[in-house]
């Protein structure tokens, strides 16, 4: 037997411990070690390597690995389960001692829409980090919210009502929306004076919030009017519909803070400016869990302070502190 063979690595440190539970915990939420390493900002060998220390210390075999599968064993989920009470544990011991104080470090996965991720959030995100040099952030843009432990998401900023029970949500501002066209197109049909006349116009529509019909209300009388219509283009990218309206393929019910532009530039114009309808929440989301870490909870404290005027909202509302925390 060679020396190789004889060598046993010295044992893992407590604070050598953490890091190794933290990568055996991502490597289960990512799936792969490969998909754990690039969250962690790391090299697959590396995270192997953590992996295969933390089970001979433990004495066990966390993870059966073949060719094209992963699985816990049944000690490495009575371990994922100790794990995350460890973890959670530990940033509670650390926040509760230095509070305020706690210099926050790590790396954030946070997804938001692809509009606001590539403008609007852009100047927040920035203000974020230069309060906080020690966090890393994956700023993933996806029109439809990721499986939070699947792709090993902490957060997510969500436009349009939250539906689903299983998440925090915290709502941060509302998006005023417009109706608007390009002077082409108003060339081909009349200037609307009612909402009844909007049927007759070629529409474009974005599935997660009107696919068909549409509410208004008079922001003076109160009177409600429904439009119903056949979409002429139906897209899941705000971008995309915004460009098209401009080129007049459509009239579009857009985000304000994207159609303002336009309608400056005389791309587009307003239609039925008297006639509202009724804005988009805008929410930060994330998985309950026992305690947050800090680089969470500074970040939903920059996304506070920075959505209402990111999105062209006066307003903010009474958060929900007892799910917060």
């Amino acid at each position: 037997m060679s020396k190789q063979d004889n060598f046993n690595p010295p044992s893992p440190t407590a604070s050598d411990r953490i890091e190794l539970i933290q990568t055996f915990v991502r490597i289960v939420q990512a799936g792969s070690l490969s998909a754990a390493a690039a969250q962690l900002g790391t090299t697959q060998p590396t995270v192997s390597r953590r992996l295969q220390l933390l089970e001979r210390s433990l004495g066990l075999r966390l993870l059966q690995r073949s060719t094209h599968a992963m699985k816990l064993t049944e000690d490495g989920e009575r371990c994922y389960e100790r794990a995350l009470d460890l973890l959670a544990g530990w940033e509670s011991f650390e926040y509760d001692l230095r509070g305020a104080g706690v210099q926050a470090e790590g790396s954030l996965r946070v997804v938001v829409p692809n509009a606001f991720g590539q403008s609007q959030l852009i100047g927040p995100l920035a203000e974020f980090m230069r309060r906080h040099p020690g966090i890393t952030v994956e700023w993933l843009l996806y029109d439809r919210l990721a499986d939070f432990i699947a792709h090993g998401i902490d957060c997510a900023i969500q436009v349009g009502e939250v539906r689903d029970p299983s998440v925090v949500a915290i709502r941060l501002a509302e998006v005023p929306r417009m109706l608007a066209a390009a002077p082409a197109l108003l060339a081909d049909y009349p200037m609307p004076t009612h909402p009844r006349d909007l049927a007759a116009m070629p529409w474009l529509a974005i599935p997660q919030f009107y696919r068909r019909d549409v509410t208004l209300r008079h922001a003076v009388t109160g009177e409600v009017a429904e439009v119903a219509f056949q979409p002429r283009l139906s897209s899941d990218s705000l971008y995309a519909l915004t460009n098209a309206a401009v080129e007049g393929v459509g009239l579009i019910l857009g985000s304000a803070w994207l159609l303002r532009d336009h309608m400056a530039g005389g791309r587009l114009v307003p239609l039925l400016p008297e006639w509202e309808a009724a804005p988009l929440p805008v929410s930060i989301i994330y998985p309950y869990a026992r305690f947050y870490p800090a680089r969470l909870r500074y970040f939903i404290e920059t996304m506070r302070e920075a959505m209402p005027a990111a999105v062209g909202s006066a307003a903010r509302w009474p958060q929900r502190d007892d799910k917060q925390q």
